[in-house]
């Protein structure tokens, strides 16, 4: 069943699939595969997949799923676990890459120094270092919008600030742990802030609301403030 582990009922209208129990790359690479395997299956009355790191959650419509005396859920674990017999291939879909542009440090990213300091790398290393890695938006999650970031260099990890902030400027992009985010508004928060980008990650009233969507390609372009307040006054589509 390519690494799903259990399946349980998630209140009335959900279940919920676990692959693991950690932050992992490949872990989360198994729950990507199984809401694309699942989507593909288009079953009737499943209304919405929702990845986490190491999760998948399905929300169903209870109406479509009563039968034979068991409860919808039961009917749609075991439709599930009929689905899953057949394991989801592995193969990363060729998402396209989504381009991020941040402007590191001063006003835009108050941490960031303090955070080189800790990693022992000069501000430029680190900025470098962030800017050049590839990542992949394990979920979205904690603010409609928010992007939780896998891929962070080993070498950039931060421990969460000791007194979170109760106001996150929109766009800030921040580490947490092993995690890098973007925060799409304001918001309270413990991270560490080491940039901040011009664009809008999560806009209500478009469609679809957020830019970036669970299981795409990331890369963080490094601008000045000169661009960032350019692309703040005309923002790309």
């Amino acid at each position: 069943m390519s690494g799903l582990r259990a399946i349980e009922p998630l209140g009335d209208g959900a279940v919920l699939l676990h692959f693991g129990d950690r932050i992992d790359a490949d872990v989360n690479a198994q729950v990507h595969a199984a809401a694309r395997h699942l989507a593909a299956l288009a079953l009737p009355g499943i209304d919405e997949l929702v990845p986490a790191y190491a999760s998948l959650a399905v929300v169903f419509d209870p109406a479509q799923w009563q039968a034979d005396g068991a409860t919808p859920a039961q009917h749609c674990i075991a439709a599930l676990t009929r689905a899953f017999a057949t394991p989801p291939a592995m193969a990363l879909e060729s998402a396209a890459l989504v381009e991020i542009p941040v402007c590191y440090g001063g006003e835009y990213g108050p941490d960031l120094a303090d955070a080189a300091q800790r990693s022992g790398l000069r501000i430029e290393e680190f900025v470098a270092r962030h800017a050049a890695a590839d990542y992949r938006v394990a979920m979205l999650g904690f603010a409609a919008g928010f992007p939780y970031l896998l891929g962070l260099d080993e070498r950039l990890q931060q421990p969460r600030r000791a007194s979170p902030r109760t106001r996150v400027p929109a766009g800030s992009v921040a580490i947490g742990g092993l995690q890098t985010g973007i925060y799409p508004r304001e918001l309270p928060g413990g991270w560490n802030l080491i940039g901040r980008t011009p664009l809008a990650l999560f806009d209500a009233q478009a469609t679809p609301p957020n830019r970036v969507a669970a299981g795409q390609r990331v890369r963080l372009r490094a601008i000045d403030a000169n661009e960032f307040a350019a692309l703040q006054a005309s923002p790309p589509a």
